[in-house]
């Protein structure tokens, strides 16, 4: 029976790359991490590529030096298993050898506690088979890690027949603790990402044996078909063309011919060589080149969702993340054209005997694109959690996500054995804003319209959310952003980790809050401290959002699902009004004092106080229009009904598009620091 459990420890067996890196991410998000090898020297030589790596990073002020420090501490190197007694997750990472894994397993299960989950970072054997002569196989799952672990967000999370859905849920929560995008995979060989992914390097091969085109053409080729920055072939040399090989070979013994290596990579296995990347591309093979690779893509990753391994979602996800491809294989099919895709993979996968799989054909005769799901709904004793499913962009709003979390909201709002309803973000953002390149693209066209069309759609989710006579909960973990915070803020309750995040960024790149941001936060934490949050951006930890009475309560991240269901158990309560601390009720004051243009001029009254001060230094940095505008909204809206504040809000949103500091914001995110000039 499923019982909850905690993962406080983190055991990383295998001191190699990849135990090294795993080691270091668990022990950067605060996990303490004990690592094990067989003798101290292994240990040692694991222990100093974490160093390494911390101190690039330290150069590279990804780190403070501090932080760096702190994170090293917390990793205990050792060569004596009985000190992995206490921990509550091992994670076996050693080289790909079965045996060698199961007698890992069983010593394992020697010296963990009875209760401890166990985990592999297989990428190729099944964990039912690795966990078949186990004596308790059912806390045993996969958990399959992507090169470098320490900076590659993706996790497959691969449970056995064996495995007990508490094992299964404590394990995501822990890689959601850990900063990483957890993608579900059936067990099967290659799981979701390396199923496709080998065949596409495997296929690169045969291209150079068939003598289709040179290695610098294939390279070439594949860079500007699939957008990515390493060919197949560099690829290879970079994570080692043995690791290929062993993929190849295991996916061949799994699935057929087809997916056996190719005669001239085992001889390149042979010769003990890096593939010779030197050469000049020859235009004239690209096209040959790439519908070879995006036949058998193609091909692959249909046949992989039809078997039921994965979704088309984590699929595509499992691409974008793990191998940081723009598109994924869906995404590649559909901008493909559906009709030419199924010809394609027709043509190919005859040559192998292989046909077209179910779901290819189903979309080829219907002449549709494949369609996303962006937005899930789970329904467990009363309580449906609908799910943003779109983690490689930290959930962000867009016309398609919006329309799909208004469309499960409504069905989960009329579904009568539903009592109440939690909404989440997947991976590690609640939600981080609305989709930025959306309005960036819509300016650019001078689409406006469109604009106010997404805004208005967002506003009527939210009301929805804010009317409903069932309690909502938002469920806060990582970022809680922008739009995010406002879909939150019409939620009746809201419930946060430790690590969670709020902010309101509009400001600072040429907007304003515009799905209620101006008008529920006043009613949450009154004018100034509104004015504070809209005005300056602050980001608020989680600890000091609930002690303004932001939100409602905070808890340890393996409690949050608890915390959320119990809260729609207990029904719509009255929100708890908070006593302000003297520094918040100070900063309170001060904005409820001074309007907008002071603030950002420097001519408020600090008194002397330096948070004031430092604070007023923040608003100076933000874009004039779109401050006046936020800070007329936030004046007026808090003496009317909460509907005609959101009525202005709406109306002001072609003006705040229309100036040149919106598109001077939103097209500098993430690539430097805007210049406003009030216009």
């Amino acid at each position: 029976m499923s019982t909850t459990r905690t993962i406080r420890s983190i055991a990383v067996i295998g001191a190699g790359n990849m135990g090294s890196g795993i080691a270091q991410k668990a022990a950067t998000e605060g996990f303490p991490v004990v690592l094990v090898d067989l003798d101290d020297e292994k240990v040692a030589r694991g222990l100093a590529t974490i160093e390494k790596t911390l101190a690039e990073g330290v150069e590279r002020k990804i780190f403070r030096p501090d932080a760096a420090k702190a994170i090293r501490e917390r990793i205990t190197g050792t060569a004596d298993w009985s000190r992995l007694s206490g921990v509550d997750l091992a994670i076996e990472a050693v080289f790909e050898d079965f045996d060698v894994k199961r007698k890992v397993f069983a010593r394992l299960e020697e010296v963990c506690r009875a209760d401890a989950i166990l985990a592999t970072n297989t990428s190729s054997f099944a964990v039912t088979d690795l966990a078949k002569e186990m004596k308790h196989p059912e806390r045993m799952l996969g958990l399959h890690y992507f090169y470098h672990p320490a900076k590659n967000r993706l996790v497959e999370v691969v449970p056995g027949e064996a495995t007990d859905p508490a094992v299964v849920d404590a394990a995501w929560t822990a890689q959601e603790m850990m900063g990483k995008t957890p993608i579900r995979s059936a067990d099967a060989s290659g799981f979701i990402v390396n199923r496709f992914f080998v065949p596409w390097l495997n296929e690169s091969v045969r291209l150079l044996e068939e003598k289709v085109a040179g290695i610098a053409t294939i390279e070439a080729a594949a860079k500007k078909t699939f957008g990515v920055g390493m060919g197949p072939f560099e690829l290879m040399n970079v994570t080692g063309v043995p690791i290929a090989m062993h993929a190849a070979r295991t996916l061949g013994e799994a699935f057929g011919p087809f997916y056996a290596p190719a005669a001239l990579l085992a001889a390149q296995v042979a010769a003990g060589k890096p593939w010779d990347l030197a050469g000049t591309p020859d235009g004239s093979r690209f096209d040959a080149v790439a519908e070879r690779l995006l036949a058998v893509t193609f091909l692959v990753a249909t046949s992989l969702v039809d078997e039921g391994v994965g979704t088309i979602e984590d699929t595509d996800i499992g691409a974008r993340v793990g191998l940081r491809w723009p598109k994924g294989p869906f995404e590649l099919i559909n901008a493909y054209d559906i009709m030419k895709a199924g010809d394609l993979v027709g043509q190919f996968g005859g040559g192998w005997d292989i046909p077209v799989s179910g779901i290819l054909s189903l979309q080829w005769r219907s002449r549709a694109p494949f369609a996303f799901r962006l937005v899930e709904t789970a329904t467990k004793d009363g309580v449906a959690t609908i799910t943003i499913k779109r983690p490689d962009a930290m959930n962000a709003l867009n016309e398609t996500v919006v329309e799909q979390l208004h469309e499960a909201f409504r069905d989960a709002q009329a579904d009568p054995k539903v009592k109440g309803i939690v909404i989440a973000g997947a991976g590690k953002a609640f939600i981080a804003g609305a989709d930025v390149r959306f309005f960036v693209r819509n300016m650019k066209s001078g689409d406006l319209a469109r604009i106010v069309a997404f805004t208005k759609a967002g506003q009527a989710l939210l009301n929805d959310i804010d009317a409903s006579p069932k309690p909502v909960i938002a469920r806060l973990h990582g970022l809680a952003l922008g739009g995010g915070l406002e879909l939150a803020l019409a939620c009746d309750r809201l419930i946060a980790t430790e690590r969670a995040t709020f902010a309101f960024p509009e400001t600072g790149i040429g907007i304003y809050p515009a799905l209620g941001g101006t008008q529920r936060t006043t009613r949450r934490v009154g004018v100034g401290l509104a004015r504070w949050l809209v005005f300056t951006g602050q980001m608020l930890p989680a600890a000091e959002a609930e002690a303004i009475g932001f939100i409602d309560e905070v808890v340890p991240h393996e409690e949050l699902d608890a915390a959320c269901r119990a809260a729609v158990l207990k029904g719509i309560r009255p929100r708890v009004v908070k006593t302000l601390d003297a520094k918040h009720a100070a900063l309170a004051s001060f904005f409820a004092g001074n309007d907008a243009e002071h603030l950002r001029t420097g001519a408020a009254d600090t008194g002397g106080d330096e948070a004031l001060a430092k604070a007023m230094k923040r608003v100076g940095a933000k874009a004039p229009i779109a401050l006046r505008i936020a800070g007329l909204l936030i004046e007026s809206g808090s003496g009317v009904p909460l509907d005609a504040g959101l009525a202005m809000e709406m109306s002001h949103l072609e003006e705040i598009f229309s100036t040149k500091d919106a598109f001077e914001g939103l097209s500098s995110l993430g690539k430097k620091a805007p210049v406003f000039q009030g216009a």
